[in-house]
């Protein structure tokens, strides 16, 4: 992006609202920083907000941080069930039809919105991501500095009791999954 350093995007949008949030890593795009950012995405909203949500639907895109077999992910959002008390339904595209995704649309409208322009700092960056609209809305950006490890997984012991709290749609297993609250 025109900075030394390599800041990694991860996404929300809202399809209801509009609403964009947009954080920037500055390590690797792994299952945690994805759940990590989901859980700011959570932090930010009104308690009557968060009140009014009874299941959050994910259109997740299938990659290999956040697949429907990837153990991290899949434990994270279980805890992440746990943390806020609702569903989740993970919806995940199949692999290259990512352009049916809304998250890619707010990006190309991002890349377009930057149009060439010089991203010499983390502070023209953020600016540049903020100033940017999505269906009338500017983003919230936020800079996630957490170091995160790539590679970190669960032993087969661990998935069992994850996979205890998961249910696989039978026809659709590795790609309809309702996450429940304990």
């Amino acid at each position: 992006m025109g900075c030394e350093e390599k800041y990694i995007p991860c996404g929300i949008v809202d399809e209801d609202t509009g609403a964009l949030q947009i954080s920037f890593g500055s390590s690797y795009k792994t299952s945690d920083f994805i759940v990590d950012t989901l859980q700011e995405w959570w932090n930010i909203l009104l308690p009557e907000q968060q009140q009014d949500i009874e299941q959050i639907q994910i259109k997740v895109d299938n990659g290999p941080e956040s697949s429907g077999v990837r153990t991290q992910f899949l434990n994270r959002m279980v805890d992440f069930a746990d943390a806020i008390g609702k569903s989740i339904h993970l919806i995940y595209y199949p692999p290259y039809h990512s352009k049916y995704n809304p998250i890619e649309r707010c990006w190309g409208v991002l890349e377009k919105h930057w149009n060439g322009a010089k991203l010499i700092s983390l502070s023209a960056m953020l600016a540049w991501a903020a100033s940017m609209t999505w269906k009338g809305l500017h983003p919230i950006v936020q800079l996630n500095s957490k170091i995160y490890q790539k590679g970190i997984s669960l032993n087969k012991s661990a998935m069992k009791e994850v996979e205890k709290r998961l249910e696989r749609n039978p026809r659709l297993p590795k790609w309809d999954i309702l996450i429940r609250p304990a």
